[in-house]
């Protein structure tokens, strides 16, 4: 093995620190509330460009264009993290899928709310 392979391979099995089990979490805090707030966000704006629901039905004419949002949302979070200065490379399938549903949920109940006509 090489040098460099070997020092990895130490610095894995190595306990980690107070400071970085702290970075750690201040990292997934912001990755979680930047999840949040998109969802907030793209769930608003579904509301909006989606147009006026029907007052029977509840529904809107082009309640697609809130699918096609959320998926914007999940796959703009990649440029919200460079722009925040979190490596996005480490995160693993897991986490993405963790970033995606909390965006779905978030979206979800913001569209939801808006939608209730009884609210406005």
């Amino acid at each position: 093995m090489s040098d460099n392979a070997v020092a990895a391979e130490v610095d894995k099995t190595r306990p980690r620190t107070r400071a970085e089990k702290q970075v750690e979490h201040r990292g997934r805090i912001k990755r979680t509330l930047v999840a949040c707030f998109m969802g907030i966000l793209v769930g608003g704006l579904s509301f909006y460009l989606s147009g006026t629901p029907d007052p029977v039905s509840g529904l809107q004419a082009n309640a697609i264009i809130g699918l096609l949002l959320l998926a914007a949302g999940v796959v703009f979070q990649k440029y919200v993290f460079m722009l925040l200065g979190i490596d996005y490379m480490e995160l693993t399938g897991k986490d993405w899928f963790y970033q995606s549903f909390m965006t779905f949920a978030l979206w979800f109940m913001t569209w939801t709310i808006l939608l209730t006509t009884t609210v406005l």
